[in-house]
């Protein structure tokens, strides 16, 4: 079946912050960078492009340094943290390269000052990027130790007035329970942000980017960002993924 072109008058919305794993950029590896998955994920967001949508890419290190792990393994906490900072921009300057080859303007800004390879974060700055309709690679986290990626990609969202935070994971959604655990584990189609924090089974992202979410009114889409044509779907205002919002109430798929 031949391939169609997505339709601009499809969006269901005008700026999205992508919330990706560092791990998505590692294809078959076990760690680093793979250029044939850069490229994957420079595809998937060059078809939301093609929709019309603004987007704005928040990507982890996990691939590279996970700042947590290594703090556990003996590392100074800060020391950690900013290392896996400095992974965030090695990943961003790859996915730059990616888009990049499949012809989609974008701009690296990074929250650690290195005016070598990245602009710094500059709130006005990003949004007229955005506007000028190139992607904008947000890396570095908000540039300061212990907060999580997930917390500076909704705080970025929130900066830059997006619709929605679409956190891109290794599963369709957010479940009941383990997936890869348990073979009984249902998808929930909506969740409610104070059912996600006080849940312990289920898993979102950290609390504080669901409080600061919850408080602000962002909307957080879960999605398996690989998975056939989720993102566009997503961007369509498809049933795809798990939503998280207080104009829902908390019900699992069918």
């Amino acid at each position: 079946m031949p391939k169609t072109t997505p339709n601009k008058s499809d969006k269901t919305y005008k700026r999205v912050l992508l919330k990706i794993s560092g791990e998505s950029m590692m294809g078959d590896r076990e760690s680093g960078i793979s250029n044939d998955a850069s490229l994957e994920v420079a595809k998937k967001i060059k078809a939301v492009k093609d929709m019309g949508i603004e987007v704005a890419v928040v990507i982890g290190g996990g691939n590279i340094f996970r700042g947590l792990s290594a703090s556990k393994s003996g590392f100074d906490r800060a020391t950690a943290d900013y290392m896996g900072m400095l992974a965030t921009v090695m990943n961003g300057l790859a996915l730059q390269d990616a888009l990049n080859k499949v012809g989609v303007d974008n701009r690296v800004q990074s929250a650690l000052t290195m005016p070598d390879v990245a602009e710094p974060f500059i709130r006005n700055k990003a949004i007229r990027h955005l506007e000028k309709d190139r992607v904008v690679i947000l890396t570095a986290g908000i540039g300061s130790p212990y907060v999580t990626t997930d917390t500076g990609a909704t705080l970025r969202a929130l900066e830059l007035h997006c619709d929605v935070v679409i956190k891109a994971t290794k599963v369709d959604g957010v479940y009941n329970k383990d997936p890869f655990k348990h073979s009984d584990a249902k998808r929930y189609r909506t969740i409610t942000y104070q059912d996600a924090i006080l849940m312990p089974e289920v898993q979102v992202m950290d609390t504080s980017g669901l409080s600061m979410a919850m408080e602000n009114g962002m909307r957080i889409l879960v999605l398996e960002m690989f998975k056939d044509d989720n993102l566009l779907q997503a961007c369509r205002g498809e049933d795809v993924g798990t939503l998280v919002s207080s104009e829902v109430e908390t019900q699992l798929a069918d």
